[in-house]
């Protein structure tokens, strides 16, 4: 898995409890009883001074929601200076003079971006089916890239991304942004010492009720053809009369978007390959519907995905389930369970909890006294039986102050461009994290259990 160059440094854990201090290597069974009181550990990155000499200037394509934020974050990030804004719909661009200032040059052109010689690396959050276009276009003119998660609307688009950026030898970041999370990197570092034991099987769950966070986006009163450039929204999709909801609520269509698996699976796939060191799963399986938000979109709001991931040298067999439903009353939940033989861990972003199961033998059951008196195995069945007691519970967290896995993601990028170095989730991993997301569709909207590959890329007939 790639990392910072400085990955030493940086990715070392202050491990605190709230009151006193517990040794990192420590696992909650041999906490004495006081620490289980206040088993709460804190994490964070070891303090880090890096220079801001050179100022790198970004260019963000697609002002919509999500990259807005995506260039809210990056300019937080010392050195960094958004100079440029392209987007399609005319309202966005003024924004964007509004929100970082009268100078910054907009057009709907991306192509206009890349022609700049001031630009440095460009922030790609347009609708999944322009993924692989930009991405290949910026890299060929030498910029770096960070480019919104999938990192490509369909498998088949994977090869040329990974391929543009081998040959130009351009920074490329896919922005699943807990790829950088102190979550991530703790779960990682508990599951190789064993924490949890020999990993079984995963599970993720992504919850969601409202009507935004269902893709219900508002469309703005003034969308018409003269403010948006439909014809050139659909240069790679089916030509139609103009029609908003595709535009601004683009996740709802198969022409553009990669539904919740392209959306949420991808953040679990990510956070678990990088956790497990894992490059994918061989089988994948789903099943769905549409139970509610029944607004015209063509893809599901509850989806329930199944992959069998095979033995390598770095992990054992293991399997996962990933759900996402956007009918939840409960709303917003989300998480990524791993279990082991002896525990399992909960892994968000900034908090992995973790629990971690003792056996202990009952001597008064009577099939242990049966066996350990020398009873006659071939007259009664002797088998080790052992009681369950409650699980030790340990919780870490990040350290107060800790700026959050889209910060991390984003300085993990510029970090890269700075020193030469590599990224936290390069295309070959961004793709291997993609490809069971998108096959997730294909096996849903087919009817039939999907072979993949993981090690050559490709689906299996």
């Amino acid at each position: 898995m790639p990392v910072n160059s400085n990955e030493n440094s940086r990715r070392n854990f202050i491990s605190k409890l709230a009151k006193g201090v517990v040794g990192a290597s420590l696992l909650p069974n041999i906490l004495t009883a006081a620490d289980k009181k206040r088993n709460i550990e804190s994490l964070s990155r070891l303090n880090e001074k890096y220079s801001a000499n050179d100022h790198i200037q970004v260019a963000l394509i697609g002002a919509g929601g999500m990259g807005t934020a995506d260039a809210n974050t990056a300019i937080t990030v010392p050195g960094v200076k958004l100079v440029a804004a392209c987007d399609l719909y005319d309202g966005r661009l003024a924004d964007a003079k509004k929100k970082w200032g009268s100078d910054i040059f907009t057009t709907r052109n991306y192509h206009e971006i890349l022609d700049r010689k001031d630009i440095d690396a460009v922030i790609i959050a347009v609708p999944d089916f322009w993924h692989k276009e930009i991405s290949v276009a910026a890299m060929n003119k030498g910029k770096s890239v960070y480019c919104e998660k999938p990192m490509v609307h369909d498998i088949t688009e994977g090869p040329a991304v990974i391929d543009a950026q081998q040959r130009n030898k351009v920074v490329y970041q896919v922005g699943s942004q807990g790829m950088s999370s102190l979550g991530n990197e703790k779960a990682r570092q508990l599951l190789k010492e064993g924490a949890i034991g020999h990993l079984n099987y995963a599970e993720g769950f992504w919850a969601r009720m409202s009507p935004t966070g269902a893709w219900q986006y508002p469309i703005p009163a003034d969308a018409s053809t003269k403010t948006v450039d439909w014809d050139a929204y659909l240069k790679n999709a089916p030509k139609r009369d103009f029609d908003p909801l595709r535009f601004f609520r683009w996740r709802n269509y198969r022409d553009y978007g990669t539904g919740v698996s392209g959306d949420l699976f991808v953040h679990l796939f990510s956070s678990l390959h990088f956790v497990t060191n894992s490059i994918g799963p061989n089988k994948v399986m789903a099943t769905g519907g549409l139970r509610y938000w029944k607004d015209g979109r063509e893809v599901p709001d509850i989806m329930l995905g199944m992959f069998d991931y095979p033995e390598t040298a770095v992990h054992p067999a293991f399997n996962l389930s990933l759900r996402v439903n956007f009918v939840d009353g409960t709303g917003g939940t989300n998480y990524l369970r791993m279990v082991g033989s002896e525990g399992s861990m909960t892994v968000e972003w900034d908090k992995v909890t973790l629990y971690k199961n003792r056996n202990e033998v009952d001597a008064n059951d009577p099939l242990t006294a049966t066996k350990n008196s020398g009873g006659n195995a071939g007259k009664s069945y002797v088998y080790d039986r052992k009681s369950m007691l409650p699980p030790d519970k340990l919780i870490y967290e990040a350290e107060q102050g800790y700026k959050g896995a889209h910060f991390d993601h984003f300085y993990n990028l510029f970090n890269a461009m700075r020193n030469n170095g590599k990224v936290a989730e390069d295309p070959l991993f961004g793709f291997r994290a993609a490809a069971p997301a998108l096959l997730c569709n294909d096996s849903y909207f087919s009817n039939k259990i999907i072979q993949w590959d993981p090690t050559n890329l490709k689906v299996v007939s």
